[in-house]
């Protein structure tokens, strides 16, 4: 029996499952017992969840259960109240919250921490923490929207025009760009910054313009994290960070590292601000970004910047964030019964369980051990061992020497490339001129066609945007098409090379329809809805 409590934390508008959820734990063999009136504050009645399969209960019986799911971290009273050997699933802080761990532990509860889960791939499906984060960066354009004197979209009229909201989005993680795709999506003029330089092709696919720093940017260390920000790449940032502060309307800031606030908005960043701007500061969670931000409040500056540092962004959309949270909790569920059988069976040999395991009955697991996954390039096979002994050897100079040794031998390595390929362009260019001066106009003018169009096609796709492809696809559609028919009225030539050729393109482009068309209808199906 999986029970879902009401939230009692003040103002918390959240439920652990929806009715859609609920049936999905019961197809993994599971009963669920609900607390009465527990989705009321995210519209789910209790009647949904009853036609659901649902068992409606008091607090008591849904804290009895022998699985126990919540959003909030429970109460040391609330804790007292479950069963021995029970099941925990919650967002429970353990890197600051010690004393919850020992109550469990000596509950004997096993709880799992929705919000440590391995940052590594396949647990993305039950990563609680992307969850919030991605309500939140959307949510935070939705405050600074309201908030705004102004509209996001220019305006032409017959009374005038009105130029767009100019917004700055601090951060290019998960909510960095829910901001930014909801920000883009109002028509504002969207600028964004991250100290990762890899995020900028995904911060420029939305729509963006990736605000770019040199001496700001970032490395990353083996491990996937970004390294800490050296004194000089600190100074840079804060400059940056002002100068487009004093040009924009709304500041979105979402930068935390592990939960914790870095400092990006100044108070002589907000000094420099216009009159009725914004700042969203999603970061108040963890203390803020701004300096001015005011946990859980709105506060106003002497200058007239409204500074939000709202720490429930994520509760005040409820009811689609109860429905993604409870999802990761139907994706955890199957993890942990792959036989459909409503036994959980916990695999500490799992690193995605292991990680998120902070006390197992009377033990307290927290903290895991190193998950071992690398952001690093694999080494190459042969030698690798002896390359990362040498490795580990040499002393940080030693390793920059290195790093720039390869890197002068990579540029080399392309700069005779490029030469190789200039000189085969040149013999090949040479080649076709003396062989086209031979042939007949008809041919010259067909092949000069044939060749335009290659130059054309090249250009066009390569410079056409990520976010183009699906209609591109559907383009290069119609064009084999096309082909298609060309080929099958060229079959029945006389000549036996042309209707082999013909055959062999009338192959290649139905190939080409139908897998285009396979592949369209595999990516639409990503953003579809369940029925």
């Amino acid at each position: 029996m999986i029970g879902i409590p009401k939230e009692t934390l003040a103002g918390e508008r959240l439920v652990a499952a929806t009715p859609k959820t609920v049936t999905q734990l019961r197809a993994l063999g599971y009963e669920v017992a609900v607390e009465r009136g527990a989705g009321a504050e995210a519209s789910y009645s209790d009647k949904a969840y009853s036609d659901a399969g649902a068992s409606i209960v008091d607090a008591a019986a849904a804290w009895d259960c022998g699985i126990v799911t919540t959003v909030n971290a429970p109460s040391e009273q609330q804790v007292a109240q479950m069963n021995n050997a029970a099941m925990l699933i919650s967002r429970l802080a353990p890197h600051t919250n010690n004393e919850l761990l020992d109550a469990l532990a000596k509950r004997g509860v096993t709880a799992l921490a929705l919000d440590a889960v391995p940052r590594i791939s396949r647990a993305q499906s039950i990563d609680v923490l992307s969850t919030m984060s991605n309500v939140s960066g959307y949510r935070a354009v939705i405050e600074a929207a309201e908030e705004f004197g102004g509209m996001f979209t220019g305006q032409v009229t017959a009374a005038g025009k009105t130029q767009p909201a100019k917004v700055f989005v601090i951060g290019g993680g998960v909510a960095g760009l829910a901001a930014i795709g909801a920000a883009v999506s109002l028509g504002a003029e969207v600028r964004a910054f991250d100290v990762r330089p890899e995020a900028g092709e995904q911060i420029e696919s939305l729509g963006a313009t990736f605000v770019q720093a040199k001496a700001a940017q970032q490395e990353r260390s083996s491990t996937g994290y970004a390294k800490a920000l050296s004194d000089e790449q600190e100074r840079a940032t804060l400059a940056l960070y002002a100068e487009e502060a004093a040009k924009a309307d709304i500041i979105i800031t979402t930068a935390l590292v592990r939960g914790s606030a870095v400092r990006t908005i100044t108070k002589e960043a907000v000094a420099g601000m216009r009159s009725g701007s914004v700042i969203v500061d999603v970061a108040a969670t963890g203390g803020g970004n701004c300096e001015l931000t005011v946990p859980g409040s709105k506060t106003v500056s002497d200058n007239g910047v409204t500074i939000i540092g709202y720490t429930d962004l994520a509760s005040r959309m409820p009811r689609h964030t109860s429905q993604l949270f409870g999802t990761n909790v139907v994706n955890l569920m199957k993890l942990l019964t792959p036989a459909k059988d409503g036994k959980p069976a916990l695999d500490l040999d799992d690193p995605v369980q292991r990680g998120m395991t902070v006390t197992n009955e009377s033990q307290i697991l927290w903290p895991p051990p190193a998950v071992a996954v690398s952001a690093a390039p694999a080494p190459a096979a042969a030698g690798s061992a002896a390359a990362g002994a040498t490795a580990t050897s040499l002393s940080p100079e030693e390793l920059k020497e290195e790093a720039q040794r390869k890197a002068a031998a990579q540029e080399a390595e392309q700069a005779a490339k490029r030469k190789r390929n200039t000189v085969l362009m040149a013999i090949s260019g040479i080649i076709l001129a003396v062989a086209l001066a031979f042939t007949d106009a008809a041919f010259l003018a067909t092949f000069s066609i044939f060749v335009l169009a290659i130059f054309v096609g090249y250009y066009v796709v390569s410079n056409v945007s990520h976010s183009l492809h699906t209609p591109l696809m559907s383009q290069t559609n119609a064009i084999s098409g096309i082909i298609l028919v060309g080929s099958l009225l060229q079959i029945g030539s006389e000549n036996p090379v042309v209707t082999t050729l013909a055959v062999l393109s009338a192959a290649i482009a139905s190939i080409n329809v139908f897998g285009g068309f396979l592949v369209t209808y595999r990516m639409l199906s990503m953003f579809r809805k369940d029925a």
